[in-house]
């Protein structure tokens, strides 16, 4: 047979005819299917990179104000990649840019990579590249007024009796985790900018707020804890009693200082440190001085000093602007054994402008209601009112430090 006959014979024979024709009509689908395939797996590592990236921002931004300029990088890489483990993805780069704002931190965050194709390399495409990018913010408003420190007690804000708790323009914060954290009871009353407590509290009817009780916050930061007051020797005097009126000087105070009725104590400016003994003002009598701090301590006695301020005492003393002690009127001792009582209820006539700085100690508080009132702080391990009440933060010529809750959140 010749070649020309081989060559009609074919062309007449429509055996198998549409499987080659199948597959060269398939070519197109196949292609689309495939890049098909390679853009969902790049769709979904760049969604994993996205979730992993906005966790590193949010934990950057929390972080920014106590992190290493020169570890940043290393720091954004070390939360992205715990957050991140698509082994498929290579050639990873986080970059990471933090500014400091009014309140807090902005941080900017971006990453690119690169995922092998599977299909697409077939029509020369081997690689796709991703990148994800966000931007964090932390914000601390700074205007609370009261803190508990205790992480865990029942009642660290306790508020009881026939009283009202003014909180003028500032925050009242509870770091304990306990569902009974804070407790309003009887009939009294709290008014406050807002209330955060990280556990739960009860009395919420009898709490007032412009801008909202918030449970299950985040534990505030001691805003005083790295502040130290300077070292001191030997006693200046001991177990001081002033029974008529008397300005003394700031130095060591062994065994306490009692003003009696009637009595009026002026402080000079400067630190008093009272060591062992009690602060203590009996009706009647009068303590006054400006740019002031009483330390409450122990060196040279058995135990630590405290305070006991009784009712119609006279209180006016304000803390010094500058110095190591800045802000702080009242110093309690970091290892003042918890649970050590602190009483200040001098009433409406009590007025302490700056910080009452008790991180150990227990705070009964009735007093600082008059009109007067400007800058008051009170930071301790717990806190008791018992009495009327009034706060404000108008502290700019006291030198006080600020806290809040820091909210972190992405930008929209």
């Amino acid at each position: 047979m010749n070649f020309t006959a081989l060559l009609r014979r074919f062309v007449r024979n429509r055996d198998g005819s549409a499987a080659p024709l199948l597959a060269i009509a398939a070519l197109p689908l196949f292609g689309f299917v495939g890049a098909g395939v390679d853009f969902g797996r790049a769709a979904a590592a760049r969604t994993s990179m996205q979730a992993a990236l906005d966790a590193a921002a949010l934990l950057m931004a929390k972080d920014a104000q106590n992190a290493d300029a020169g570890q940043l990088a290393t720091t954004a890489g070390t939360y992205f990649n715990a957050n991140f483990r698509n082994t498929e993805v290579g050639s990873l780069q986080p970059t990471v840019s933090t500014s400091s704002t009014s309140g807090g931190y902005t941080v900017d965050m971006s990453v690119n990579g690169s995922i092998q194709t599977r299909f697409m390399r077939l029509i020369g495409f081997s690689v796709m590249k991703i990148a994800a990018h966000t931007k964090a913010m932390s914000n601390a408003d700074g205007l609370g007024c009261v803190l508990a420190l205790d992480p865990h007690v029942s009642g660290s804000v306790t508020v009881q009796g026939n009283n009202s708790t003014v909180l003028n323009g500032c925050s009242l914060y509870d770091n304990s985790d306990n569902s009974t954290a804070m407790t309003v009871g009887g009939s009294a009353q709290v008014t406050a900018l807002s209330v955060g407590v990280v556990g739960n509290l009860t009395g919420a009817s009898s709490i007032t707020t412009t801008d909202g009780i918030r449970t299950g916050i985040g534990a505030v930061t001691d805003p005083y804890a790295k502040v130290s007051y300077p070292q001191f020797f030997g006693c200046t005097q001991q177990n001081l009693s002033v029974k008529n009126n008397q300005t003394i000087s700031p130095g060591v105070y062994c065994g306490g200082i009692s003003v009696n009725a009637g009595a009026t104590l002026t402080l000079q400016p400067g630190i008093y440190y009272l060591d062992g003994g009690t602060l203590q003002a009996n009706g009647g009598a009068t303590i006054t001085g400006s740019q002031v701090t009483l330390v409450f301590t122990s060196k040279n006695r058995s135990g630590y000093a405290t305070a006991s301020i009784n009712g119609n005492a006279a209180i006016n003393l304000t803390s010094p602007p500058t110095g190591p002690t800045a802000g702080i009127v009242i110093f309690g001792d970091r290892n003042i054994p918890t649970g050590t009582t602190f009483k200040f209820n001098g009433g409406s006539t009590q007025y302490l402008g700056g910080a009452i700085y008790v991180p150990t100690g227990d705070v009964n508080f009735a007093g600082g209601a008059g009109t007067s009132t400007s800058c008051t702080q009170l930071i301790a391990r717990t806190v008791v009112f018992t009495g009327n009440s009034q706060f404000a933060i108008n502290c700019n010529s006291y030198g006080t430090k600020p806290f809040s809750p820091l909210v972190v959140k992405l930008q929209s």
